[in-house]
């Protein structure tokens, strides 16, 4: 996701604005990403299902996509609200393992393969 606005240089803020100036309805979208941070950082689990519908309301004419999107996982997206926890990590473990398993093509021994996975995390071998 892009950089928060508040987290911007004075010079990329200048910039911003001038883009703002130049082109309303991207202004329209830069201010919906915001509010879609701001719901995420601030509101509270109490909150947090009228927020998002709120924010999906609003949102729709200018992110079809991601509506559709929001709305078919809008269970599991309204868990975070609870936990404040992603699944992050374990896509990023998925996504290396994938690595590990393109770059090890034409293993013959999967003793080879749990090592090398092993190995990524620095795991010894024989405790794991």
């Amino acid at each position: 996701m892009p950089k928060p606005e508040k987290n911007l240089t004075q010079t990329q803020a200048s910039k911003l604005d001038e883009v703002k100036a130049v082109a309303p309805q991207l202004a329209l979208m830069h201010q919906q990403k915001e509010d879609f941070r701001t719901l995420f950082e601030q509101t509270a689990q109490d909150e947090a299902l009228l927020g998002l519908l709120d924010w999906m309301a609003s949102a729709q004419p200018l992110y079809q996509s991601a509506v559709g999107t929001i709305s078919r996982w809008f269970g599991e997206i309204l868990q975070y609200f609870e936990h404040r926890t992603t699944s992050g990590t374990v896509e990023g473990i998925n996504n290396r393992l994938k690595l590990v398993k393109r770059s090890g093509y034409g293993f013959r021994n999967f003793e080879r393969f749990r090592l090398r996975c092993l190995l990524c995390w620095h795991f010894h071998p024989n405790t794991a």
